[in-house]
């Protein structure tokens, strides 16, 4: 316990003597944090928001009815294509959906009145809309039906190019979004490692003489990882203040014109503060403990 004491008393004497250095470490933390902070939120939020576009995505299968074909699809046809979708594992369970001619023509009346208004008869056919268990499968759901030609199926569409784009769009967000958090955070590691290293170096004679007068690398090395702790800790925390604060009054500012969407979210923030603070901690202890290593050698 007296030598706990005695490793805090000196972090805390060190960092009260070398104010500039220690301050510039908080600083190179708390900027390498807030950008971390920023693009873990804008990307988590993307990378969402591309998971939400791929679950609209659908397979319809549009039955025979007549016109064009011969004659409308039967019973048994229309039991028969359920049988063959309710086998397919990429199928979500439950995301099959028939709609009935009646119903078709119920919802193109409400989304288009003024063509539906007038309409003799109902020409619209029945059709099967089928969720896939990933947005991936869409297409080989579809390829899949396409090549059973099972009767009373009249068209299958899925929105080839929409499909398609939408699965290229969302890739390259996930693709790019982790690259970019990952060379922030190399970035950063580097910038905060080379401050603490400046840091140290302004006080190699200090650790000269600690080491001559008989002490060990630990008891050396102790204080000054202590010291990273509470920097990293310092930085951290305040870039966790700053984004809750950005969180609560600009973000709001910025998207109250846009649609708000309960699937598509950022990553939780207090995830994203223990993130931060995680990592900073662990910035700031491992250049400190690294960084002295070539200065031990007395």
């Amino acid at each position: 316990m007296t030598g706990f004491r005695l490793l805090c008393s000196e972090a805390i004497r060190s960092i009260g003597a070398n104010k500039s250095t220690s301050m510039a470490s908080a600083v190179s933390v708390l900027i390498g944090m807030l950008l971390i902070g920023v693009f873990i939120g804008i990307g988590t939020w993307l990378v969402s928001w591309s998971e939400d576009k791929k679950r609209e995505l659908a397979v319809h299968v549009f039955l025979c009815t007549a016109p064009p074909c011969e004659k409308e699809a039967t019973e048994k046809q229309i039991n028969a294509v359920r049988v063959f979708l309710e086998s397919d594992d990429r199928v979500k369970e439950g995301g099959i959906t028939f709609i009935s001619k009646d119903q078709a023509l119920e919802i193109q009346r409400r989304r288009t009145p003024e063509l539906t208004k007038y309409l003799p008869s109902n020409p619209l056919p029945a059709s099967f809309d089928v969720v896939p268990r990933r947005g991936e499968d869409t297409e080989a759901i579809a390829l899949s039906m396409r090549k059973a030609n099972l009767p009373g199926v009249d068209k299958i569409d899925y929105g080839e190019e929409v499909s398609r784009r939408i699965l290229q769009v969302a890739r390259v967000i996930q693709i790019v979004s982790a690259i970019a958090v990952l060379i922030l955070l190399v970035a950063s590691t580097v910038f905060i490692a080379n401050t603490i290293r400046l840091s140290i170096f302004a006080r190699r004679r200090e650790i000269e003489v600690m080491k001559l007068v008989g002490a060990t690398n630990w008891f050396v090395r102790g204080p000054f990882m202590l010291e990273g702790l509470l920097t990293g800790l310092a930085g951290s925390a305040t870039a966790v203040v700053l984004l809750f604060l950005a969180r609560e009054v600009a973000v709001p500012q910025m998207l109250q014109n846009m649609r708000e969407d309960p699937d598509v979210h950022a990553l939780a923030f207090t995830w994203t503060a223990a993130i931060l603070l995680a990592v900073g901690l662990g910035i700031g202890a491992l250049g400190s403990g690294l960084t002295i290593r070539r200065f031990l050698r007395v």
